[in-house]
């Protein structure tokens, strides 16, 4: 959150006041072009090119795990050691270090969930141009070059994907500097250091930046002088790119030719910008490839700041243009090229090669790990503001949703919620009594967020902070002190959550005898872990503060990621292991999706804004974070009531549904609207809450294989060409199509309907439409256009109670969609929806629903599991049906009843009322 001061020193009033001024729009200045980023200059300086780097094929060895080659730079004989490993599952690691350090470069440590395991390569032949290996099934071949160094990996006589084809592989070598060198001990190494001290004094006479660099009053300190890598990626056949969050721009990447790169690094952006590639407050440093033939994935692992530069063949030609070379036959093949600049590290990259999606999918789940399984509330609908005052208004704000009929299961309370921005902490005289708070909310069914920044104020009558510091756990500056910034509290010290000691002890601060008034229905949001430091370069962190023996620079990126694992960690330990934590992060890295969730930050209320949380979204799925969402409303201004109710139906059908706003905006609870809107909204939320046994489903699978719960429609459709630039309708899973409306006055939408010969169906009007087609949809303001694929059953609860939990044992409703095209299939999950018995004990409900030859039916997919549930099937709806004489409801006992039905001729659609069957056994019902 970036906003105005609310009880701060007047020091910290007054230079916000100046920061914050005036503008409800980010001010550019605050941030780094790569012009001003020093690495990042000097680096994009290089121009493709013959690279100077050459095999050494003479120190090649080959072991049943790896291969090494020894790289060497033909400029200044610096030598690099480069690491070939086949991986299971279709996937190629490419490691490149120096082969001898002055000290050791950081490796990111605890985002792999392991180390990988390998397959063979095998030695096809080699001779003085390179080498040819085999990596396995389906004739891939991995072809070394020798000199020029490059890389190629191919599929037959097809090169999928080229390493440094363009020569701008860049390694600034680790080097003592001139002005105070000493020379080391022994001739061997002085001889080596002398070496890779060649061309050190001329680039420092050229360029600055590489030992000190200065950005507005801020000097950055590099005691290790320039360090940056770079590496690029040629894609033949190739022109969509996805992926490598976070930013405020569409689905499909755009080219950076004649401007800034992408830029990869955690920053508290006020009020952001849409559509450029500022970074903003995470970064997962992963790209997927799509065509019609294949989809593949870069998965550059590095966590320090990071640049990724965009170029295409085809980028810039005209629609005439393509259509002339289609004419006359161009032989040109269409190729995008990738180039990831990073300021420290060194080159650690996965080529995941598919070749499909869910493959891509797969193979990224098996590094980093899979989306955390949240609590089944955790997926109903959220309430938020900047900052509900005290527990009066919490109780009001309660009420409020019982008198108007609204569910909801969380009342989110900010930052003024504790006594004086000290967190773990409650304001003695707003929130007196938190646990009677909480009792009430409990006796509701409902629960409560509360925020912990991982700022500490800096007050030696403050447990946290004395025991943060007596511990020696605050992140250090460069003299060895303890890093100190300005945040919310006024003066703040950050804890070093790259120690695990400090995670650990972080973890333990949230047991209920620790954080006072908490009870096991109050959960976490950690908030300004960029970590945001008001007063430090770009609202972040000195890149040369320590955290251990590691400067900021190398890590910065990680920062979130650790604040959330510990957090996460800190929820579980408290139930003893036993619940699942909910936890809401700003900050992010690869490897976030197993702590919880994630949202797209400090957002406006602009049509504009509601509009590109569908791509922003849509990108972190692709990576693994199926878990977000944007704040309903928008954060920054006041929506009208239109947008208001727009967003709210797009939010519905979002995997994160939360309303937040700003301290300073009126208030906007759903019924402060007048009748006809809160309706409208109330409408909406309902209708999010019937789906929650689809949407559970849905993240039971993300949990299990890392498919993501909102999608792209190419994801499910991935040789339509049609689909691979669209960013404002989704797929939720495989079955359930959304195209919300996200225009001003919006009289209607064009939706695309993909799948030749498929059919989908209007999920309010049961109207059905062929796929493969643009369909015209008029609307009103109560439209929320959702359409369901045919040879699709998704289960819902149609009685909609005030929260989740009260819905436990609810009876379902199924939806079946037959299609033409197949018969049609879906599933039924059931557990306890907050514990970990369904991974630990295996207690949980996993069915298949299945209709063919008029047979609708349901069968166990998980033998092994134990788990009984009271809830019913209480109605079955066919889509697309014809007219039966009877149904018959057959059980296991051998028992048979026939069952009361209604038919719609106009709408083809058959209503079977009561089959009073439990959800968890086995049951069929014929039609004849």
């Amino acid at each position: 959150m970036a906003a105005f001061i609310v009880r701060m020193g007047p020091l910290l009033v007054l230079w916000l006041a100046v920061f914050l001024s005036g503008t409800w729009a980010v001010d550019r200045g605050n941030f780094k072009t790569c012009d001003q980023s020093a690495f990042c200059k000097r680096q994009r300086a290089l121009k493709p090119g013959q690279s100077p780097y050459r095999a050494l094929l003479e120190t090649l060895e080959l072991t049943n795990t790896k291969l090494t080659l020894q790289l060497i730079n033909d400029n200044n004989k610096v030598r690099l050691l480069l690491e070939l490993y086949r991986l299971q599952g279709n996937m190629t690691r490419v490691k490149i270090n120096e082969l001898k350090p002055l000290k050791p470069r950081f490796e990111v440590p605890d985002v792999l969930i392991n180390d990988p395991p390998t397959e063979p390569l095998s030695l096809l032949s080699q001779d003085e141009n390179g080498v040819v290996l085999s990596l396995g099934a389906d004739s891939q071949w991995l072809i070394v070059s020798a000199k020029p160094f490059r890389l190629d990996i191919m599929e037959g006589r097809e090169v999928l994907l080229s390493l440094n084809s363009r020569g701008l592989l860049a390694f600034e070598h680790l080097r003592i500097r001139k002005d105070t060198q000493v020379d080391p001990e022994g001739a061997e190494k002085k001889e080596e250091t002398d070496a890779a001290n060649e061309l050190a004094e001329g680039e420092t006479a050229k360029e600055d930046g590489m030992w000190e660099e200065t950005f507005k009053s801020h000097t950055d300190n590099k005691p290790n002088g320039p360090s940056s890598i770079s590496l690029d990626f040629s894609l033949p056949g190739v022109e969509h790119v996805y992926g490598i969050p976070e930013h405020a721009d569409s689905l499909k990447l755009k080219t950076t030719d004649g401007g800034d790169p992408y830029r990869l690094f955690n920053l508290d952006v006020f009020q952001y910008e849409l559509f450029n590639p500022m970074a903003l407050y995470g970064a997962i440093p992963v790209m997927l490839s799509h065509s019609a033939q294949r989809t593949m994935g870069i998965f550059w692992l590095n966590a320090a700041e990071t640049w990724v530069d965009i170029s295409s063949n085809t980028a810039g030609k005209t629609v005439f243009g393509q259509m002339l070379d289609y004419v006359q036959g161009s032989s040109e093949t269409p190729q995008t090229d990738v180039r990831w600049i990073s300021e420290s590290g060194i080159i650690d990259v996965f080529i995941m090669l598919g070749p499909t999606p869910t493959d891509v999918f797969s193979q990224y789940a098996s590094l980093t790990g899979t989306q955390a399984f949240p609590p089944l509330s955790a997926l109903a609908y959220h309430q938020c503001r900047w900052n509900y005052n005290d527990q009066e208004d919490v109780a009001a704000v309660d009420k409020g949703f019982d008198e108007h009929d609204i569910p909801y299961d969380f009342i989110w309370l900010d930052i003024e919620h504790t006594d004086g921005k000290r967190y773990f902490t409650w304001d003695p005289h707003k929130f007196p009594q938190p646990k009677d708070m909480l009792q009430g909310l409990m006796d509701k069914r409902r629960k409560m967020v509360t925020i912990v920044d991982p700022h500490i104020k800096v007050d030696s009558s403050y447990k946290i902070h004395n025991e943060i510091r007596s511990k020696g756990f605050y992140v250090k500056n460069k003299d060895g002190g303890d890093y100190e910034g300005w945040c919310w509290p006024g003066n703040s010290g950050y804890p070093d959550f790259t120690n695990p000691e400090m995670r650990a002890w972080w973890a333990s601060m949230f047991a209920y005898d620790q954080y006072e008034g908490s009870m096991e229905n109050m959960y976490t949001w950690n908030d300004m872990n960029e970590p945001s430091v008001f007063n430090g370069p770009e609202v972040t962190m000195h890149k040369d503060a320590l955290h251990g023996n590691w400067e900021n620079r190398d890590l910065h990126n990680l920062y979130g990621l650790y604040v959330q694992m510990a957090t996460a960690e800190g929820l579980i330990e408290r139930s003893g292991g036993v619940e699942r934590p909910f936890v809401l992060t700003r900050a992010f890295f690869a490897g976030s999706q197993r702590y919880g969730a994630v949202w797209t930050g400090d957002n406006t209320a602009e049509w504009e804004h509601l509009k590109i949380s569908i791509p922003m979204c849509l990108s972190l799925g692709l990576v693994g974070v199926s878990f977000c969402g944007a704040d309903v409303g928008g954060f920054f201004k006041s929506p009208s009531t239109e947008l208001l109710v727009r967003w709210y139906q797009t939010g519905a059908y979002q995997p994160f549904f939360r309303a937040h706003a700003h301290l300073d905006t009126p208030r906007r609870e759903p019924w402060l609207f007048g009748p006809e809107n809160t309706a409208l909204i109330r409408e909406a939320v309902r209708q999010r809450y019937a789906l929650l046994p689809y949407w559970y489903q849905l993240f039971y699978h993300a949990h299990h294989s890392g498919q993501p719960v909102m999608r792209p429609l190419w994801v499910e459709y991935p040789q339509d060409t049609a689909t691979f630039s669209m960013d404002d309708q989704f797929l939720l899973g495989r079955d359930l199509l959304v195209h919300p409306v996200t225009e001003e006055g919006g009289r209607g939408v064009t939706a695309y309907l993909p799948g030749k010969g498929e059919v989908w169906f209007d999920v309010h009007t049961f109207q059905k439409h062929n796929g493969a087609q643009n369909l015209y949809i008029p609307v009103t303001i109560s439209s929320i256009p959702v359409f369901q694929r045919g040879g699709s059953i998704i289960p819902r609860k149609a009685r909609v109670r005030r929260s989740s939990s009260c819905m436990e044992h609810d009876p379902y409703t199924l939806f079946v969609a037959l299609s033409p095209k197949r018969f049609a299939q879906g599933e039924l999950y059931i557990d306890d929806g907050h514990t970990f018995n369904f991974d630990k004990q295996k207690q949980f409900i996993h069915r298949r629903l299945s209709f063919a030859n008029k047979a609708l039916s349901s069968r166990n997919l998980a033998p092994g599991s134990q788990f009984i549930t009271p809830s019913w099937i209480e109605k079955i709806v066919i889509l697309g049906a014809s007219k039966p004489s009877k149904a018959t409801l057959k059980t296991p006992d051998g028992k048979e009843n026939l069952l009361e039905f209604e038919f719609d001729a106009s709408m083809s659609v058959l209503t079977l009322r009561k089959p009073g069957v439990n959800a968890g056994v086995d049951w069929t019902v014929v039609l004849q």
